[in-house]
């Protein structure tokens, strides 16, 4: 096999670092008050594996329902601030408004529990500081679940999730290894899980180094992360049995491969799932701010499962 070309490793090991390294932390740059959310607290807490996590409660008076949310990477609870310029605008310039869908749902009379996952927004560093689009993330899913079923009110609450893209991946690992953890969970809605093989293909031709996926994989291990097969949602799909609402960006130029997010829906255990394809556009992050903007099939979604 001839050696890579100098030139060519070096974009290699600059994908690797996108792919399982968040190379900055996107701040918490919404508050709930500036979107309206006048009753909240921020809540601390730990992940499965000790790792300190930090979120909101964002509350719905008189509700006994409750949403816990995650987000993407390297995203944080709040959002995106590509706006802002360098170096979020190198992953993409628009800025994404998580909290602006978080109020739709405290206006429909549902609390929130949104979280930042390891790594990421306030949470605490861990695992190198390396990001596994959901094979350690999962922790942190499973230490909300058992926050939320250990807090004297949260705990009475009726629970759907909201699990966004790495979340989405990450979420899923969680209920394939501690199904009875999410035994009395309502629904799942998950926009956008991401199949790294997928993106990081596409990425790579884009950059002119397909050809080299397997030195891909070995730089993202060297760094303490994961192969791109082993980070795909499709490994534990079957494991999710709940109803399910996804969502994908149908000509997304990140992953350009809608067959890709075919194949996760349609592997997924659940008897009663819907993919919705958002259209209109290629870019992966507009997805992100769907449903802040159009919250109506969100909103209908979690009303008819935990109303």
């Amino acid at each position: 096999m001839n050696k890579i070309p100098e030139e060519k490793l070096a974009v290699v090991k600059y994908l690797a670092e996108f792919a399982v390294r968040p190379m900055f932390r996107t701040p918490v740059h919404i508050k709930p008050d500036e979107r309206g959310i006048d009753n909240w607290e921020d809540i601390y807490f730990e992940s499965s594996d000790g790792t300190p996590l930090e979120g909101w409660w964002l509350k719905a008076q008189g509700s006994n329902k409750l949403i816990i949310a995650n987000h993407p990477m390297p995203m944080s609870r709040s959002g995106f601030t590509g706006h802002w310029g360098e170096p979020w605008s190198n992953v993409d310039d628009i800025e994404i408004d998580f909290v602006k869908a978080y109020a739709h749902l405290v206006k429909a009379g549902y609390n929130v529990l949104a979280y930042d996952l390891r790594n990421h927004g306030n949470s605490g560093a861990a695992n190198g500081g390396i990001c596994g689009i959901g094979r350690y993330e999962w922790r942190d899913c499973v230490g909300a679940k058992q926050f939320v079923d250990t807090h004297p009110t949260l705990k009475q609450m009726d629970v759907g999730l909201l699990s966004r893209c790495t979340g989405a991946n990450a979420q899923y690992e969680a209920i394939h290894r501690f199904p009875e953890l999410f035994e009395n969970v309502k629904c799942l809605m998950c926009p956008l899980p991401v199949s790294m093989t997928a993106l990081m293909n596409a990425f790579a031709k884009l950059q002119g180094v397909e050809e080299y996926m397997h030195i891909l994989d070995q730089e993202q291990v060297k760094l303490g992360g994961f192969k791109n097969s082993e980070m795909n949602p499709q490994l534990f799909a079957p494991s999710v049995k709940l109803p399910v609402l996804m969502s994908q960006v149908r000509e997304d130029l990140w992953t350009d491969n809608p067959a890709d997010g075919q194949k996760t829906f349609d592997m997924l255990g659940s008897t009663e799932k819907e993919l919705f394809w958002i259209e209109g556009t290629t870019r992966r992050f507009d997805g992100y701010n769907y449903f802040g903007n159009h919250p109506e099939k969100m909103i209908a979604f979690f009303d008819k499962h935990l109303k």
